[in-house]
């Protein structure tokens, strides 16, 4: 939910996209969203101004508080193989099928396939991790806000694109993908450390 960098920058508001420019978004343009599921921030401002990083940990505090930082693609995947790799957090047959586990009991669109993030969301959470569906923002549009949780990573594909992770109500696994552009707002998870 933060407005402003550790070094006091504030972080604007958009009104518009960018692919160079911070911006912060309040979750289906709606402020009130805020206190529950944080801003949406496109991938400058998650960053502000380092490098992209693969490395574990990624070193880019970026957004991220004093002591924290913007967790690296190779980060992401250390904690999904972790999770797929405790039966306890795996639901059915695929062990790549950990959303539920992941996702928080509330805010979700419902879906009636048995493992996806919908369905009985009482059951989610396993982990505790909580991820809330607060959509995303892209080019102008709020888009997918109670049906998608997307999140930022300080891994970059190439020049105009950034690795990340999304779950999704309809879907039991978590996705991966590094097509979406840099303009784009979604949510941030920063790791202590």
């Amino acid at each position: 939910r933060t407005t402003k960098y550790a070094d006091g920058t504030t972080i604007p508001m958009g009104s518009t996209y960018s692919y160079t420019e911070p911006y912060r978004y309040a979750p289906h343009n709606e402020t009130s969203n805020v206190a529950s599921y944080g801003y949406l921030y496109n991938w400058p401002a998650v960053m502000h101004g380092a490098s992209s990083s693969a490395a574990n940990p990624s070193g880019v505090q970026g957004v991220c508080p004093n002591g924290w930082h913007v967790p690296s693609d190779a980060e992401w995947t250390q904690l999904t193989d972790y999770v797929s790799s405790q039966s306890q957090y795996v639901c059915g047959e695929g062990s790549s099928y950990i959303a539920k586990a992941l996702a928080s009991t509330i805010g979700w669109n419902s879906s009636t396939e048995t493992c996806t993030v919908g369905n009985n969301p009482s059951s989610n959470n396993a982990t505790g991790f909580s991820a809330l569906p607060a959509g995303y923002y892209n080019y102008g549009y709020y888009i997918d806000f109670g049906g998608y949780a997307y999140f930022w990573s300080a891994t970059k594909d190439n020049d105009g694109y950034a690795y990340f992770r999304y779950l999704y109500y309809g879907y039991a696994y978590v996705s991966w993908n590094g097509t979406n552009g840099r303009s784009d707002a979604f949510s941030v998870r920063c790791v202590r450390g």
